[in-house]
C-alpha cells in the first residue's frame, strides 16, 4: 500500500518518464492502493466503444490511462520548476507541502 501523498488532484506535473516524455498536465485521479495517477491528456491509450444509446455509432476513442506515481514531478506553482515535495508544520496540527528548491507553499 503506498502511503505517498505529495501528489494531489488538481497539482500540475510534469512526466520524466515514458511515450510522453517532458509533457505536462493536470492531475484528474489519484489512485493511493496501486500507486498510480491519471494526468489529463497524457498516456492516451485507443479503446473500442461498442455501439450503444449514448454511443449510437461506436468506434474507437482515446482516453486517459494510469501512470506510476514515481514516474511524474510535481511543477512548484510559484517557480514553475519540476520539484520535489517536502513538509513543514505550520502550526502544531497542520502540515503543509513545500517546495525543495525556492521553499514556497504549496496548495
Amino acid at each position: 500500500m503506498i502511503k505517498n501523498k505529495k501528489i494531489k488532484k488538481q497539482d500540475t506535473v510534469k512526466l520524466i518518464t515514458g511515450k510522453d516524455l517532458g509533457k505536462t498536465g493536470k492531475v484528474i485521479e489519484v489512485d493511493r492502493k496501486n500507486g498510480k495517477v491519471m494526468v489529463e491528456g497524457l498516456n492516451l491509450v485507443k479503446k473500442t466503444m461498442r455501439k450503444s444509446n449514448k454511443n449510437p455509432n461506436g468506434g474507437i476513442k482515446e482516453i486517459e490511462s494510469f501512470v506510476d506515481i514515481s514516474n511524474i514531478m510535481l511543477i512548484c506553482p510559484k517557480c514553475k520548476q519540476q520539484t520535489r515535495v517536502g513538509y513543514k508544520m505550520k502550526d502544531k496540527d497542520t502540515k503543509v507541502r513545500i517546495c525543495k528548491k525556492c521553499k514556497n507553499e504549496i496548495e
